[in-house]
């Protein structure tokens, strides 16, 4: 299963899972998972994948360049 890091409320994790927000236990995410990446669940465990991640930061900085050319 794939998702979006949406935010962090104390000890809950909000993540998006196609197109819907769920709140997961922050217990069962992994240490250095920030706000907008993208994650995986990994044997019970929500992990950071660096490689989509990546992808979708260039993504977004893509479009914001776009938006902001003079």
């Amino acid at each position: 299963m794939k998702g979006i890091v949406d935010r962090f409320e104390n000890d809950i994790v909000v993540i998006e899972i196609r197109g819907q927000t769920e709140d997961v236990s922050k217990d069962i995410v992994h240490d250095n998972v920030r706000e907008g990446d993208v994650v995986l669940l990994v044997n019970g465990k929500w992990v950071r994948d660096e490689e989509e991640t990546k992808k979708r930061e260039r993504e977004i900085q893509t479009l914001m360049d776009d938006v902001w050319e003079d």
